[in-house]
């Protein structure tokens, strides 16, 4: 590890039970047997009952605030006492006090329910409670929980065990609709709790609280806060005040959970732990395969990924049916993507709708899904057609399904905590029994920027860190990849005008419809981490769905020809299409051709894009704009800029676990400075950062005079990584990413929302590429985005970025200097395309238009 990083461990915040109790009033050796037989080889249960039941029954604590107060005076505990100054500031911070009462943190997969069971019995065998109540969220770990406790009761093996002297051996398993007697462990969910009739909660347990022992399954429900109002939520939401209600007064309290987080913040009165990463190492679940590099958000292509993920598992794990969770943010999302799904595997299997209605499974609280719940008991079996479950997030709790694969976090909503992240992963780590060794893997096809998420979860540190600091190169071989490019400085002035009549009518005489370039399939590689930090690509053949020009054709004509017959078609300008004119099916055809050809587009189909572009151009859309506010621009000669003043740029080292990157060449030990090589090679060294936080490329191929190269987003170093392969890397020059400010700045003007205010603000391009050809110097200029991101903002800069660049390419000329600069928004979407006309030639002659530049085209001409 870098010494300067200062590190705490989550482990570090677990409290300390002591082991030095009286035997003689807490016998519990005399148990050993007992929980031999229960726990078999699973010491951290053993470990973690042991540990409750000395918290509970040995007497050296009344209340928790009894072990707080030990841990934080040991001096040990140098990180409790960094994490709250005084005992004081730890105690004002518990969720419950004055209890005793605590949480018990066992990863999902690895048997919480017989650590509750041998909880439940050794409390009652110590007569130290008489009765003991289960709660847990839903009805489906209720029923859970049922048949798992009511199997161990009967057990003849634990019954043999228990200790001659305990005083209940042997007790009942109920719910809440009878009434609950001394010796009964009751298991009930919450819900019940609040119910007026059919529930015996108050009538068993009212007064009997200080010889009650309370235990809350699944306990992140207790002290998180709960989203929605509907009858459930805001049950969950009573929970934490059942258990302090004056009118039981609960004395012991425990709660259990494999996601110990309020947020992203662990929990505070934690007295055992047995982490994923733990069990990991036990091989007690399975390994987990995450998306550390995936720019794709399109549906068409993430259905066409996971379904190859399915597959492979399918030839994988050949014993069993392998399963594919998606998951969602709520219900209506869910069957949103249940039915996205299905037409889908429609389409893909070549089968009916009820063949893939069969193959999906949709679990949610809804009233209309309910009956899907007990279903779920049934998915595992290999004669059960099942093979795609679509979940909200909170309602996957309480499976004891172990073919799970595949999870899917559909929006970020459904990952964007520590304690969600814990909540999706524990639905596949269950590991089958045909697959105990090897130990087997689930794949999480998450966006690659939760990643850092996930990563952080297992990671279990907090850190501040050094810093490094990317400067110019001012000598070796790579110094010589310097280069000028020329600027314009403007005066300006703002002025207002009224906007005219407009209309988005296509114009046919002008012969053309701008387009973006396509490929019709193409190979895209997913990058996956486990949580070792061994890293696996996987490529996946993506076919885009393609239609004929004729298709495109005989579509718009039908469309004019019922816009005709229903009057509809508005007399325009000459040189528009209306119903005095229509469009000649061979002219249509001419022009999709010629927009084709532009862009750079080979034989008679287009991608979908393309297709509902040209569509689009034939609709009549009339609208009246207010005012404008404008800027009248006055340019000043052309001057250059060089790449040897960029600034120096510093990067935080913490900021390479969270999905940051460094750059280097293979002469980095030359080319660094003495402070920043040290801190380099430690980064490199230290194995507990992700593999992707840093890169070494070689140095022929890594063509920038900057020492060491950041990015700070995916698609960011997605296009760095292109830009030094070496097929692409031979068709350039040099190139720089600039920073985010100082470098090259260009002026863009935004309207406030409203529309009365405007805004001058500026951005400095991502990146600056040179490339000579026989004759001349290109430079392209590329600003890198999320795909589909069209924000006002971007929008703004596009427009006011290709003004500038083709003033600058107009001064130029008129100057006689050889060269010529191509601006150009790009999203990961399009690198494929982006890269193959950047060494076929096309990128330098002008037709590369990106997918995100049609969109943010669109969106500018329809306002």
């Amino acid at each position: 590890m870098i010494q300067e990083i200062k590190t705490y461990k989550t482990a570090d915040l677990v409290l300390q039970v002591t082991r030095n109790y009286n035997p003689a009033k807490l016998n519990l050796a005399s148990w050993d047997r007992y929980l031999d037989s229960l726990c078999s080889d699973r010491q951290y249960q053993k470990e973690a009952i042991q540990q409750a039941v000395i918290f509970l029954a040995s007497g050296i604590y009344s209340n928790i605030n009894d072990l707080v107060s030990e841990n934080w005076n040991n001096p040990k505990n140098v990180e409790l006492r960094n994490r709250y100054q005084t005992v004081s500031n730890y105690l004002n911070q518990l969720q419950i006090s004055e209890k005793l009462s605590a949480n018990i943190d066992l990863a999902t997969g690895t048997g919480k329910s017989y650590v509750i069971y041998g909880i439940a019995q050794i409390m009652l065998g110590l007569g130290l409670v008489d009765r003991v109540l289960v709660l847990c969220p839903s009805l489906t770990i209720e029923g859970s929980l049922l048949d798992k406790f009511r199997m161990l009761a009967v057990d003849s093996a634990l019954l043999k065990a228990i200790p001659e002297d305990s005083k209940f051996k042997n007790p009942s398993i109920k719910t809440a609709n009878t009434t609950i007697k001394a010796g009964d462990i009751c298991i009930e969910n919450i819900h019940a709790v609040y119910e007026k009739t059919g529930s015996s909660i108050k009538d068993s347990f009212s007064g009997n609280g200080q010889t009650t022992l309370v235990m809350s399954d699944e306990s992140h429900h207790v002290f998180n806060p709960i989203e929605g109002r509907d009858k459930e939520s805001l049950n969950l939401k009573k929970w934490k005040k059942f258990l302090q209600s004056t009118e039981y007064n609960f004395k012991y309290l425990l709660g259990f959970t494999g996601t110990a987080y309020i947020k992203d913040d662990y929990f505070n009165d934690v007295i055992y732990r047995y982490s994923m990463r733990q069990a990991l190492n036990d091989r007690m679940i399975k390994m987990v395969d995450y998306i550390s590099k995936n720019d794709d958000v399109v549906s068409e292509i993430k259905f066409q990924e996971i379904y190859d993920n399915h597959i492979e598992n399918i030839n994988t794990y050949r014993k069993v049916k392998p399963l594919t969770i998606l998951i969602t943010k709520d219900i209506s999302a869910a069957k949103i993507l249940t039915a996205e799904m299905i037409e889908f595997l429609k389409s893909k299997e070549d089968i009916n709708h009820d063949e893939a209605d069969k193959k999906t499974l949709l679990v949610t609280s809804s009233n209309e899904h309910k009956v899907n719940l007990k279903k779920l008991k049934e998915v595992d079996k290999k004669d059960n057609p099942v093979e795609w479950i679509i979940s909200v997030s909170m309602l996957t709790e309480g499976w004891d399904v172990k073919n799970v694969f595949q999870i899917v976090p559909w929006e970020d909503r459904a990952f964007n905590s520590k304690l969600l992240i814990a909540q999706v992963l524990g639905r596949g780590l269950r590991i089958p029994p045909e697959y105990q060794n090897p130990q087997p893997k689930v794949r999480v096809f998450n966006h690659d920027a939760w990643s850092r998420n996930i990563r952080s979860l297992v990671d279990e540190i907090l850190e501040t860190e050094m810093k490094l600091q990317s400067s110019p190169l001012q000598r070796g071989k790579r110094s010589n990849n310097h280069f000028e490019v020329y600027h314009i400085d403007y005066e300006k002035e703002a002025k207002v005008k009224d906007s005219v009549m407009k209309h988005t009518e296509f114009d046919y005489t002008k012969g053309y419809i701008e387009l973006q370039s396509q490929v019709e399939q193409t190979e895209k590689e997913t990058e996956y981490t486990d949580l070792t930090g061994g890293i696996k690509a996987k490529k996946t053949l993506i076919h885009y769905n393609t239609y004929t020009i004729d298709e495109v054709v005989n579509k718009i004509i039908n469309e004019l020809k019922l816009r005709e017959w229903e009057g509809k078609i508005l007399k325009l300008p000459t040189g528009s299409y209306s119903k005095d004119k229509m469009p000649p099916k061979g002219e249509l055809k001419k022009i999709i051709r010629t927009s084709m050809e532009r862009v750079g587009i080979k034989g008679d189909r287009m991608i979908e894009e393309n297709k509902m572009k040209i569509e689009s151009s034939f609709n009549t859309l009339l609208r009246k704009s207010g005012k404008t506010i404008f800027y009248e621009k006055k340019s000043n000669k052309p001057h250059i800029v060089s790449t040897l003043k960029i600034e120096n740029e510093s990067l935080s080292v913490g900021n390479l676990r969270h999905n940051s990157t460094v750059f280097y060449s293979s002469d980095y030990s030359t080319e660094l400075h003495k402070a920043c090589l040290e801190i380099l090679n430690a980064v490199i060294d230290d194995e507990t950062f992700p593999k992707s936080s840093s890169k070494e490329i070689n140095v022929y191929l890594f063509k920038t005079p900057i020492d060491i190269v950041f990015t700070k987003y995916e698609p960011e170093r997605k296009f760095i990584e292109r830009l030094c392969k070496k097929e692409n890397s031979q068709n350039i020059d040099s190139w720089v990413k600039s920073r985010d400010s100082g470098f090259y700045s260009i002026e863009y003007s935004i309207t406030s929302v409203g529309g009365k205010h405007s805004k001058i603000q500026s951005f400095n391009p991502d990146f600056f590429i040179k490339v000579t050809n026989s004759c001349s110097v290109h430079f392209i200029i590329v600003e890198v985005k999320s795909d589909g991101d069209i924000s006002d903002e971007n929008k703004a800069k596009y427009k006011y970025a290709k003004k500038h660049f083709n003033k600058l390419n107009t001064e130029l000329k008129a100057l006689s200097v050889d060269q010529t600069y191509h601006f150009h928004f790009v999203s990961p979407n399009s690198y494929d395309t982006f890269f193959e006309y950047l060494n076929n030639g096309y990128l330098i002659c002008g037709l590369f238009r990106s997918d995100l530049e049609g969109k943010l085209e669109e969106e500018s001409n329809g306002e």
